[in-house]
């Protein structure tokens, strides 16, 4: 037991979701939910790492801390720590490093104005506002010392991030509005940092509202563990008021103060690691991906693999868009060369070779399609698990249009499960609305079949249940829906038909040809676009035409498929109705357990 009475709990630096339910004697759906309170999304078999655990076990009532082991894996690509390696260099020549920083808050408390107010305090670059491109990350100096932001709330880098607990950085603002306190956010990034054990330095914005009463925050800033240091406590507290600019010199002395308090160093001739920031297509120069710098330094001509992309630098940039040659640890780089787009949060890594990267990119992407395969859970596989004694248990997550028709099919498939001797019915979730990824997330934890009636699934949703493996079964008409169940749970249901998405296009232009009226002139924008696929054309995210394809032409050349950043020329069967800014959303039919 812990000071506090809580049970310590020793954690993994990486298990699955349903390992970690299993050590905090919870079930896999009450971890997922604590998962999504957090703003994570993740399936029953998902590997995450230990601060995302230990957010999970610190909610429900455990004091996490690292298990110590021996034989951890040691690649680069597959430790979520990358603090590890850099404890794994020589500390004889570990040098100090700029802190890396990142800003977190409840939504509308002043992030972005803060971030913003910050970046216009730069001197190192002779004027305000020196810093011309946005990369996602930045270098300002404060007395003749560098300082690294995570320029990261409301974007994409955040969104993946933030469940690591602000693994990438050294020191987390914390901020929080004086008008408004402490809210749900304020608590979720608190408990991030506390299991990143990264240090806390409140910024109290909107000090100039009439409203504001900072002895308020204070209190409940030190109700969820955040004592001011003027209270005995351990937390530097500044107020600032960011559309003022008041506090920002006092804000960025905390920074370094508490940089000086902590270790924060780095092997700049060490093995190169860190952090992908954020990732972008350009129709120019093809993937430009930010990169920070945590170990070693990067240079010009370098093979990097992050995510599933890899390549040889051929340029790099920084944030003022000037080339350089070299980046050293806690630095911020834009680089070209990746032949595909990694995920921000994505580790990378140097390679000796291009033959090594390309090992490395095969080896996960068996690994990514291994899982896919394995998750799938089709009403007919479900039946074979009954039958071979693995699950007594039919599980549902229920959406339908209105309450009128959600109470009745409710009570049709207790009935059929009250018919059963030796399967259970179990309805996880019913409620109206469309099918959204909440209910497929639910369904992947807990190996449920979505069924819907007179509803839809929109892309995301399907392609997130694609992805996990989720099946979503859509009616129209309510006895079809009783049909299949009592099907399935007879072992007589027919294989089930699955769309799977597989390529989206934007329509940038129209133009006429002789053969099929009208063809659009089109950008992949994700996946792939084939010749003998299905299409779907939706305007304004409304389906207004489901057929095939008719013609597929890439520079007046005939061609089966074009992939993700290629533009071409399409025609489909039966439609010629195109407008500028329609999608074309390319997908096959797949059976599944025949």
């Amino acid at each position: 037991m812990s000071d506090d009475g809580k049970k310590i709990i020793e954690l993994p630096y990486s298990l699955t979701v349903r390992e970690l339910a299993v050590l905090v004697d919870n079930s896999p759906i009450q971890v997922i939910k604590v998962l999504m309170a957090n703003g994570v999304m993740a399936s029953i078999n998902q590997q995450i790492d230990f601060d995302t655990a230990a957010v999970v076990a610190t909610e429900l009532g455990f004091e996490p801390q690292l298990e110590q082991t021996e034989d951890e894996v040691k690649e680069v690509g597959e430790v979520p720590l990358w603090r590890r390696l850099i404890e794994d260099e020589d500390p004889a020549l570990l040098e100090n490093r700029p802190p890396i920083v990142t800003i977190l808050g409840h939504v509308d408390h002043g992030k972005t104005t803060l971030l913003d107010a910050i970046r216009h305090t730069d001197v190192a670059g002779g004027e305000a506002g020196g810093i011309t491109q946005h990369i996602g990350a930045y270098q300002i100096e404060r007395n003749k010392r560098l300082i690294t932001f995570m320029d990261t709330p409301g974007h994409a880098a955040f969104t993946s991030m933030r469940a690591r607990g602000a693994q990438g950085a050294d020191i987390v603002v914390l901020v929080v509005a004086a008008d408004d306190g402490v809210m749900p956010q304020t608590r979720e990034a608190a408990n991030h940092a506390k299991a990143a054990q990264v240090p806390v330095i409140v910024a109290l914005n909107k000090i100039d509202k009439p409203d504001a009463n900072l002895e308020l925050a204070k209190r409940q800033l030190s109700e969820i563990g955040l004592t001011p240091d003027e209270w005995d406590g351990d937390t530097i507290v500044v107020p600032v008021s960011a559309t003022k600019k008041q506090g920002l010199e006092d804000l960025l002395e905390a920074i370094l103060l508490v940089a000086d308090n902590n270790t924060i160093k780095a092997n700049s001739g060490g093995h190169c690691i860190g952090t992908v920031v954020e990732a972008e297509l350009r129709k120019t120069t093809g993937p430009m991906v930010t990169l920070l710098v945590q170990n070693g330094t990067l240079k010009l001509g370098d093979i990097v693999v992050a995510g599933e992309g890899y390549g040889r630098l051929k340029a790099m940039f920084d944030q003022r868009s000037q080339r350089i040659k070299e980046a050293v640890p806690s630095t911020p780089v834009v680089v070209m060369g990746l032949n595909n787009l990694p995920k921000a949060g994505d580790l990378f890594q140097i390679v000796g070779s291009e033959k090594e990267a390309r090992a490395i990119i095969e080896k996960r992407k068996e690994e990514s399609e291994s899982r896919q395969h394995s998750k799938r859970a089709t009403l007919e596989e479900l039946f074979a698990k009954y039958k071979s004694g693995q699950t007594k248990e039919l599980r549902i997550i229920l959406k339908a249009d209105v309450q009128g028709s959600l109470e009745p099919i409710i009570n049709s498939l207790e009935d059929i499960g009250k018919q059963q001797k030796d399967i259970n019915v179990s309805i996880l979730h019913a409620e109206t609305g469309n099918v959204t990824e909440s209910d497929v997330i639910l369904a992947a934890a807990s190996d449920a079949i979505v069924f819907g009636f007179n509803v839809s699934a929109d892309v995301s949703s399907r392609r997130l249940a694609d992805t996990e493996g989720v099946s979503i079964r859509l009616y129209e008409i309510i006895y079809r829906l009783m049909e299949d169940v009592e099907k399935a749970l007879q072992g007589l249901l027919e294989p089930e038909m699955v769309e799977k998405q597989i390529g989206r296009a934007n329509v940038l232009a129209i133009f006429k040809v002789s053969k099929h009226g009208t063809a659009a002139g089109c950008r992949v924008i994700d996946g792939e676009l084939k010749r003998n696929a299905h299409v779907r054309v939706l305007r304004d995210n409304e389906a207004i035409f489901t057929g095939e394809m008719a013609s597929l032409k890439r520079e007046k050349e005939d061609v089966r498929n074009v992939r993700e950043g290629m533009e071409c020329g399409a025609t489909l069967k039966g439609f010629s109705d195109f407008e500028v800014g329609d999608v074309l959303e390319c997908f096959v039919i797949e059976k599944f357990g025949g």
